[in-house]
């Protein structure tokens, strides 16, 4: 079973219908509008009657700084809700959406992997319930309606050089980040620079994730701003009437998704917000709705939990008004070891100096995650070249750093793998309660907020901004944005913003280069290092593996 493909084992497995699924947490089918057999929207009358129902627990699967060995959050979030399913507990996973960008260029998908998975996995990774798409069309709505005030008349006196709506696609396509507009002459618009991001890391994408209904997120839309004026002032979404229509295109993907795992574990897929860039979590809508069906709802947030942990821990869950219970901080052997300084092919050999000189990344993560006042649980996603030697090294690090400590093999054998780890984590919730709070005050200064994520959660000595961005943060203060919380864009591979600094960086500078306001979804995004919020395709693709037979059965997606 191992030696198949993730797509080869989703295919194979076995399919509940999804009403079926849904009735496993007590929804009738009316609740559900049905998108195929397999996948189905939760109704808008679903999650008005839930409200009054009582939160189970929150549980957050996070991980050390991703490397090319791979940490599997995913398929540990997976794994984790089989356990659970297993042992009799009401349990629903609450996941982000693929973007198709990483499918066909070098990430893959985001359905987890062997024998923890989300199914169908093809549709998932490729267009799921179509919410990516109408995202990707209400910013670009507004995109084409602030062009359009421009070419008659300009009546909100925007000024041209200082337009900070992007448009956006699905896609990693490079040769868009920077491109001209309106050529040809007067008919087309006036002449200027435009850019794209990709759409998981639109501001369209954050807020719809972070929208409690479509009352709010029309508000939110309104407060999206797109340009300053001739005066500097703000030019938002409300302004040029595009409110309307843009929530008109958003009707159906603000609705959380339902999917079932391999072992018929229901999953609320929503959202997709990149981690680097925006904030790295599902919709608040679905991780609501989940804590309402279920015991326990167990969540991920993007990359590592410098990145996605901090973001879900001091903007979403502050935000939403969300106290999770535990965290689970997934670590694999090879990724310590790349840590510690070992090339990507030599992994597969015990090395226990390197794991030691590697393992001070855990070590930070775990100091941090401590910092919010949640217990943390580390499990291991173990691969058969670990040995036992190396295995007992983690774990007494562990023991040693005050925390539970798991290895869960839930890619090979499945829900039954995770059990060890499902019961720490219960063990966990019941011995140490959760005193969660956030990391800073809302009321700091924009600077203050960077800085104490600088030095708390990343280790560096201090932050440095550019001309540019100091400007820009001062800009945003007076307009009245200083007291939202920051999203801070960085590096993935590193806690510093240089992803060559592995382990566990010290003597640095994060470097601020630029600041705007997300308004609708309600943080200020601070730009440091080099971050791209357009990805390219690598040299050798994905997509050159992906294809479909003639009876309509999909190949090489993983």
């Amino acid at each position: 079973m191992g030696m198949k493909s993730d797509i080869e084992i989703a295919q194979e497995a076995e399919k509940l219908p999804i009403s079926q699924v849904a009735a496993g947490l007590g929804l009738p089918e009316d609740s559900l509008e049905l998108y195929g057999k397999y996948k189905a929207k939760l109704t808008e009358e679903c999650l008005s009657s839930l409200q009054d129902r009582e939160d189970g627990k929150l549980i957050l699967v996070t991980a050390i700084n991703p490397t090319p060995a791979g940490e599997g959050k995913t398929t540990i979030s997976i794994g984790l809700a089989d356990a659970f399913h297993q042992m009799g507990k009401r349990v629903c996973l609450a996941l982000r959406e693929p973007s198709l960008g990483p499918c066909f260029g070098v990430k893959g998908g985001a359905a987890g992997g062997g024998m923890a998975q989300v199914i169908p996995m093809e549709d998932l990774n490729l267009h799921f319930t179509g919410d990516f798409h109408a995202i990707t069309s209400a910013n670009n709505l507004l995109a084409a309606m602030l062009d359009d005030s421009l070419h008659f008349g300009n009546p909100l006196r925007i000024d041209p050089t200082r337009i900070v709506w992007k448009r956006c696609m699905d896609m990693n396509d490079r040769a868009l980040r920077n491109i001209t507009v309106g050529l040809g002459g007067h008919a087309n618009g006036p002449v200027r620079e435009d850019h794209f991001v990709i759409t998981a890391a639109s501001e369209i994408m954050a807020t719809l994730c972070l929208a409690e209904n479509m009352a709010d997120l029309k508000e939110r839309l309104a407060r999206i701003v797109v340009a300053y004026d001739y005066d500097g002032g703000p030019v938002t979404a409300g302004q040029l009437g595009a409110v309307g229509a843009m929530a008109a295109l958003l009707r159906d993907a603000i609705r959380p998704n339902m999917m079932q795992t391999l072992e018929h574990t229901p999953a609320l897929v929503h959202g997709g917000p990149f981690a680097n860039i925006a904030h790295g979590c599902n919709s608040v809508r679905a991780t609501r709705a989940a804590l309402k069906l279920a015991d326990y709802t167990i969540t991920e947030a993007g990359f590592g939990a410098d990145l996605g942990a901090e973001k879900f821990l001091d903007i979403k869950c502050r935000l939403a008004g969300l106290k999770p219970s535990a965290v689970v901080l997934v670590a694999s052997i090879q990724a310590l070891k790349y840590n510690g300084g070992v090339p990507k092919t030599e992994l597969h050999q015990e090395n226990l100096p390197a794991l030691e000189r590697g393992i001070v990344n855990l070590e930070k993560h775990i100091e941090n995650l401590h910092k919010f006042g949640i217990p943390v649980v580390v499990t291991l996603n173990s691969f058969v070249s670990d040995t036992d030697a190396e295995s007992r090294f983690v774990e007494q690090f562990c023991t040693e750093h005050g925390c539970a400590f798991a290895k869960a093999e839930v890619w090979a054998k499945g829900g039954r793998s995770g059990l060890d780890l499902a019961e720490k984590v219960l063990q966990t919730m019941e011995e140490t309660p959760s005193a969660y709070h956030p990391i800073y005050d809302t009321g700091a200064p924009l600077k203050d907020k960077i800085e104490t994520i600088a030095r708390e959660i990343y280790g560096a000595d201090g932050v440095e901004y550019t001309a540019a961005a100091s400007k820009a943060l001062k800009t945003l203060e007076d307009n009245g944005f200083g007291g939202l919380p920051v999203c801070i864009a960085k590096t993935q591979y590193s806690l510093s913003d240089d992803q060559h600094k592995l382990g566990r960086p010290t003597g640095f500078h994060i470097t601020v280069r630029d600041a705007y306001v997300s308004a609708g979804a309600g943080f200020v995004v601070v730009l440091t290092g080099e971050i791209i919020q357009m990805p390219g395709l690598p040299k050798v693709p994905a997509a050159l593996k992906i294809d479909v037979k003639d009876d309509g059965v999909i190949t090489g997606l993983f």
